[in-house]
């Protein structure tokens, strides 16, 4: 990456990690936009360093995004360098509202959630898809952790390839194995029997070992085997 000369703008860089990086790149001679929330802390930052130029924006509202773009490409056409920095911490109490698991937890039970083996390793033909079912993933782990002295048993089932109607697409044989619906109750109740926690029939596993031994080459991999997956542009 060209670290100078550069165009850029930086999401959420009114604080915090977004604003250090905006310091080094004006630092390294580069003309950097910075958005935020709050237009008073936007203000104070534009009095103190008149070099970098704030936008205020939520990217959490989509129309306030729509018109960042626009205004960015009309001030800033020469915008060459997008840092996706904004987000916010929310820390919440899974187990509130408590009707939500009351059942659960009254009768000590098991919350199964179905993520992918997809969660370790995406298929870049379906982004969003394999972003959904890390997020799954995730989400799971943390309710395990807030949900372990309630008694509720939380189980996640990471399936490999399926054929069904959603892997319709998907070319048998070579990097991508697909299995039926049969063979993935019998691997899962065979874990569900010795009490796994964590269900990684078939290639699933693999995804999960190779994310950690050749992340990179794996990710290249599922890439050339999806390229052609992704629809062309209208």
């Amino acid at each position: 990456m060209k670290l100078t000369d550069r165009t850029i703008l930086i999401t959420g860089g009114s604080a915090g990690i977004g604003l250090a990086f905006a310091f080094k790149f004006l630092e390294l001679g580069n003309q950097v936009i910075v958005t935020g929330r709050r237009e008073s802390v936007l203000d104070e930052l534009k009095a103190n360093y008149p070099k970098l130029h704030t936008i205020q924006s939520d990217v959490a509202d989509p129309a306030q995004v729509a018109a960042l773009a626009r205004r960015v490409k009309a001030e800033f056409p020469k915008l060459d360098v997008l840092m996706n920095n904004a987000g916010i911490m929310l820390h919440k109490n899974l187990k509130v509202p408590a009707a939500d698991l009351d059942i659960l937890t009254a009768n000590k039970g098991t919350l199964i959630n179905v993520s992918s083996g997809l969660a370790f390793v995406p298929l870049s033909s379906a982004p969003i898809y394999c972003a959904t079912k890390a997020a799954v993933h995730s989400y799971t782990q943390s309710l395990r952790f807030q949900l372990e002295e309630s008694g509720v048993e939380v189980i996640e089932l990471m399936p490999p390839a399926i054929k069904t109607a959603l892997s319709a697409d998907l070319p048998e044989g070579g990097l991508v194995a697909l299995i039926t619906t049969d063979e993935l109750l019998k691997q899962t109740f065979a874990a569900f029997k010795k009490g796994k926690l964590e269900i990684r029939p078939g290639q699933a596993n693999l995804l999960a070992l190779m994310r950690r031994l050749a992340p990179g080459f794996m990710n290249r991999q599922l890439w050339k085997a999806s390229k052609k997956l992704v629809p062309v542009g209208v």
